[in-house]
């Protein structure tokens, strides 16, 4: 017979009354989240990037050249996976548009 009682939230000891906290279950650790670029190298915050495609700015009539290289990045969650200035710009792009320099 165990001499340890086990309630919901917390365990007892059934021979001196004394009560303690459950610990909580450690979380699963969660992946860590890899972006890489169009050639497939890993990218990681401070790495400069160039442009391997034209792409035009939504919303204004400058284009984005072949080449043009970035600050230091910054890796963020969404659907455009990288914070950089290019040209002067603040913008979000998608690591399929950009290569590791």
């Amino acid at each position: 017979m165990s001499e340890v009682l086990d309630h919901p939230n917390r365990w007892e000891c059934v021979t001196c009354g004394h009560e303690w906290e459950r610990e909580a279950q450690p979380e699963e650790p969660t992946a860590a989240r890899v972006v890489k670029d169009a050639h497939g190298n890993v990218l990681a915050d401070g790495d400069i990037v160039a442009m391997i495609k034209d792409l035009k700015l939504n919303g204004s009539s400058q284009v984005l050249k072949v080449g043009t290289k970035s600050k230091p990045i910054r890796l963020v969650d969404g659907d455009h996976e990288i914070d950089c200035k290019m040209d002067g710009i603040s913008i979000g792009l998608k690591a399929c548009y950009v290569k590791k320099v």
